[in-house]
């Protein structure tokens, strides 16, 4: 490998030509670290949308015993209503749905988009989100502004254009993006892009910035949205004495001085363990019942009973317009209905998560012990410097993050962005599945997060620890090699 790099660009074009060797180096590794053979195609170490982790048997045997009955969904509704009113109390309400997206979808378009019913002129309306990561998301469903974002996303998923991203995108709707105070938005990556670095970003300064975006816009504002998360490297490492991110906190009271709602995006997070949409001030939140707590395949949406009846009347579980308590029909987004057996399983995966919270964190420390005695000893010295660690209950999960690898530094850690993610070019994204096992971790914008529960668990959740570790040494390992091409 010849000669230092002088710029960025650089870097990363290095990479771009030693891909083939980099990747033959780290499908060596589970034989250098001693990895068990019967883990290859059986674990990893998150679980997604296109690789979802495996059902807790209590789970999965409540599927089972209710899809040999007869079982009314309306009934069913009402099971899940009372779950979340005994986790959350009596003024919040729930619906499933069959997708996390699906869930967002609905809530911008039932509480957000201008009404398209009734005379007069059609008008706009915008909601003000951070520009933070996965924008594509809680920020998708409006037209960006300013113009400079109009693009950001086009890449994004496997479909570009109008049929990927951009397609969510409702009818009179602009998504104000404002950049947070503190951030980092420099372009790294072989496929280049503008990257969301969070570590360092000041929840005071941020909420400065919201305000003067909802100030200039306040004859159109209809709602803020931002994710739900709780982690440094997602922005939110600061708590208040309750353990509330004090930016949500901070979005929150904005939204209810402007008398619009809050919409937060928890995809990866977990109920009655994670963010508490009422010590932030949400009004809705929204979550992917497949990924953090590992539930069948869905989504759910818990909010304010008043917003939330709004999302009851779209998806037709509200009432009947003769008058009844509930219903389970036909409307809007029909679509959207989750099926019988997926509002099985979340219902008791959230009886777990109330009944029984510490075999749902008991994991996650496992993990997290593992993962910081694997990581300190971890070289050079200057990545092992820059890393910083947290676990997180509402993500089930652990987070990497290596932000301050550059610090100090002409070159840290390589950074890989999302495109490369969706480019395929993100070489730490694409290091697990080279070596042969079944799932990845989700790693982009210097930030890893890595969970328990794929092929690393028993039938009820708990971690083995000796299929965790050697996965982790295999992530050591992988990292070593990137590394490599750092400085020589």
């Amino acid at each position: 490998m010849a000669g230092r790099a002088r710029y960025r660009f650089e870097l990363y074009e290095r990479l771009e030509k030693n891909r083939a060797r980099i990747m033959e180096q780290i499908s060596r590794v589970p034989d250098q670290v001693g990895v068990p053979a019967e883990m290859k195609g059986a674990a990893g170490l998150l679980g997604g949308s296109g690789c979802h982790a495996t059902l807790r048997k209590a789970v999965s045997d409540a599927m089972d015993a209710g899809s040999r009955r007869l079982i009314s969904l309306k009934d069913l509704d009402a099971e899940l209503r009372r779950v979340v009113k005994d986790i959350y109390g009596d003024r919040y309400d729930a619906i499933a749905v069959n997708t996390c997206e699906a869930g967002l979808h609905v809530a911008f378009d039932a509480l957000v988009s201008p009404p398209i019913a009734g005379r007069g002129e059609p008008y706009r309306a915008c909601y003000v989100a951070p520009y933070e990561r996965h924008i594509h998301h809680q920020a998708g469903y409006g037209r960006p502004f300013p113009p400079m974002y109009k693009d950001i996303t086009s890449d994004r998923g496997v479909t570009a254009g109008e049929y990927g991203m951009l397609g969510k995108r409702l009818a009179g709707l602009e998504t104000v993006l404002v950049r947070l105070a503190g951030a980092d938005y420099t372009v790294h990556g072989i496929k280049s892009h503008p990257c969301t670095l969070l570590l360092n970003v000041d929840p005071q300064g941020s909420i400065a910035a919201l305000r003067r975006a909802a100030e200039v816009h306040a004859s159109s504002l209809a709602a803020f949205a931002s994710m739900a998360y709780n982690t440094p490297g997602y922005g939110y490492g600061v708590h208040d004495a309750d353990g509330a991110p004090v930016l949500q906190k901070l979005m929150g009271s904005l939204a209810r001085e402007y008398g619009v709602p809050y919409i937060t995006d928890n995809a990866r997070g977990t109920p009655a363990l994670g963010v508490d949409p009422g010590k932030i001030g949400a009004d809705v939140m929204v979550y992917s019942t497949d990924k953090a707590f590992c539930g069948p395949t869905g989504g759910l949406v818990i909010g304010l009973e008043e917003p939330m009846s709004a999302l009851r009347r779209a998806l037709g579980v509200h009432s009947q317009r003769w008058g009844t308590t509930a219903a389970h029909g036909k409307s809007a987004y029909v679509a959207f209905d989750p099926g019988k057996e997926a509002l099985l399983g979340i219902i008791k995966s959230l009886e777990l998560l109330r009944d029984d919270p510490d075999q749902f964190t008991r994991p996650v420390d496992d993990m997290y012990a593992i993962v910081a005695e694997e990581f300190a000893g971890i070289g050079p010295e200057w990545l092992r410097r820059g890393l910083v660690i947290t676990k997180s209950y509402n993500q089930l999960a652990v987070e990497i993050n290596y932000e301050n690898t550059w610090k100090g530094r002409d070159w840290g850690f390589p950074i890989f962005t999302i495109e490369d993610m969706y480019a395929g070019s993100n070489l730490l994204q694409s290091a697990l599945p080279a070596m042969g096992f079944v799932a990845g971790l989700l790693a982009y914008d210097a930030n890893i997060v890595m969970g328990p529960a794929v092929g690393t668990a028993d039938e009820n959740g708990q971690l083995i620890e000796g299929r965790m570790r050697p996965l982790i040494k295999c992530l050591v390992r992988v990292m070593e090699v990137i590394a490599s091409y750092v400085d020589a």
